[in-house]
């Protein structure tokens, strides 16, 4: 379950959040950006609001693309899975404010630049240029095999660091392409789309799978490429 917390206040993705955060680090979160609406990335959005609803004046943001939001409201908010907190404590005051993000167009949260980048999935769903200061890294969130993540990356003399998914091992190759996800054999075919070396590190390994991919990526004796740790926190 995707959740990652960028200077302590803005969450990307919502798969763990109030299983991975203290209640007062869960309350020093203003906004949220989902990358897609699969369950392992908002998991935990009732949760969390659950959480920090009521504190004060209690307002996330939750950015995502049209097709995102709308699922998300359908779906977790509709006050029959959850409360609509949007429509809480009443339609003109929400605890949660859905902010629809455009491809390719930048939004500033909390001095942090996003800029959206439409992945290849099951659903729609985003990658994300993530900016601040001198610094950019890719965050590639689900996909299978892609373009235009690699075409914006190799434009960035700034770029620090890539996010990339491997979801399965290399046997289940068929799976992951049915599912569009990657495997080892498929992400080292896309690193071969970036025309620069940065770190190269690896998340949304499935669980039954993570020792396979492991050895499989290990084999290849790629230098520039590790894999995220959980509870880490990185430094670009």
């Amino acid at each position: 379950m995707t959740s990652l917390l960028i200077d302590d206040r803005v969450a990307l993705d919502a798969g763990c959040l109030s299983q991975a955060l203290a209640v007062e680090e869960q309350r020093g979160i203003t906004s949220i950006l989902l990358t897609h609406s699969h369950i392992d990335h908002t998991n935990s959005l009732p949760f969390f609001i659950d959480n920090v609803y009521g504190d004060g004046d209690c307002r996330i943001d939750i950015y995502s693309s049209p097709a995102t939001i709308y699922a998300v409201r359908r779906h977790l908010f509709n006050n029959t899975f959850w409360p609509d907190f949007a429509r809480l404590p009443n339609h003109l005051l929400p605890a949660l404010r859905f902010r629809e993000l455009l491809d390719e167009v930048a939004v500033e949260i909390a001095g942090i630049r996003f800029t959206p980048i439409p992945t290849h999935h099951l659903v729609p769903t985003h990658g994300f240029l993530i900016e601040k200061g001198p610094a950019a890294v890719l965050w590639s969130s689900d996909t299978g095999p892609t373009k235009r993540l690699w075409e914006i990356a190799n434009t960035l003399p700034n770029l620090a660091a890539v996010f990339l998914e491997t979801s399965f091992h290399n046997d289940l190759q068929s799976v992951a392409d049915r599912a569009q996800h990657l495997t080892p054999r498929t992400m080292f075919a896309e690193l071969r789309k970036l025309e620069r070396r940065v770190p190269v590190i690896l998340h949304h390994l499935k669980p039954p799978c993570i020792d396979r991919i492991r050895l499989e990526v290990e084999g290849m004796g790629h230098p520039d490429v590790s894999f995220v740790e959980q509870g880490r926190t990185y430094e670009f």
